[in-house]
């Protein structure tokens, strides 16, 4: 399955809304998804939880032009600016969407009910401040995808030497479907993003799909602990320059809006 954020479909479609690409029923429907329903809490001037059409009105009288993504882990506070109080939250929920222009963040809250089969999804999406900093350890579009290929060229080449390199029915059946969704001409990223964004979106993705499929084919041959220890070392860094990706492309289109100024 691939890897979509709460947090890029809400910034890549706050992004088209905001720069007047998209109307807000288009954007709410793309943010939302396969989810039944997300509502923001703690806006400025709002007395409870709001929709999101009269959640990303409200950010843009409160100032807010565009919005960015973080996507912490542990020891990585990846896109975030503090203050404490935010990024712990963001961590927590391993992602998080920063505005640009009020000191606003937003952290998703998930809760799921009904049976198995028939899972209704409502997203909360908590209104925080946060500071006006440059984020933490985001790069560009092309460092991304410099980064990306020669991660994916140095994993391959350990876990194959490794015999955990993504193979197997499971693998193919996940890989056949992602290569099916991409010849559908799926819009990776919202109207407004640079091409080039779109492609380092789509490369992400697929390494984090790869990486996925190493840690559930099992053990393959790397059946003695320090051949498991070196699998899960070869696959860190990837994982790593994935997100970083993820997130450069995510940011793509206020990047270019705040260059062309």
């Amino acid at each position: 399955m691939l890897f979509e954020p709460r947090s890029g479909r809400l910034a890549a479609w706050g992004n088209a809304l905001l720069a007047g690409l998209v109307s807000p029923d288009e954007a709410v429907l793309s943010i939302v998804g396969e989810d039944a329903v997300h509502r923001v809490a703690g806006l400025p001037g709002e007395a409870g939880p709001v929709g999101l059409t009269l959640a990303l009105g409200r950010m843009r009288s409160l100032g807010v032009t565009g919005l960015r993504v973080a996507l912490p882990s542990p020891g990585h506070p990846l896109g975030l600016s503090g203050p404490a109080e935010f990024n712990a939250r963001a961590l927590e929920a391993e992602e998080a969407v920063v505005a640009v222009g009020a000191a606003l963040g937003l952290v998703p809250e998930v809760a799921e009910a009904g049976p198995a089969g028939d899972v209704h999804v409502s997203v909360t999406w908590h209104c925080l401040p946060v500071r006006e900093a440059p984020p933490a350890d985001v790069p560009s579009l092309g460092e991304a995808e410099r980064e990306l290929a020669e991660a994916l060229r140095e994993a391959t080449a350990a876990l194959t030497r490794l015999d955990v390199a993504g193979s197997g029915p499971v693998a193919e059946a996940a890989l056949s479907a992602y290569r099916a969704r991409a010849e559908a001409g799926r819009e990776v990223l919202a109207p407004g993003y640079p091409p080039r964004a779109v492609r380092v979106l789509s490369l992400a993705q697929r390494v984090d799909l790869l990486v996925s499929l190493a840690y559930e084919n099992g053990h393959g041959g790397a059946v003695a602990a320090s051949e498991m220890a070196a699998r899960a070392e070869a696959l860190r860094p990837v994982e790593r320059v994935a997100r970083r990706a993820l997130v450069a492309a995510y940011n793509a289109a206020v990047e270019e809006r705040e260059r062309d100024r």
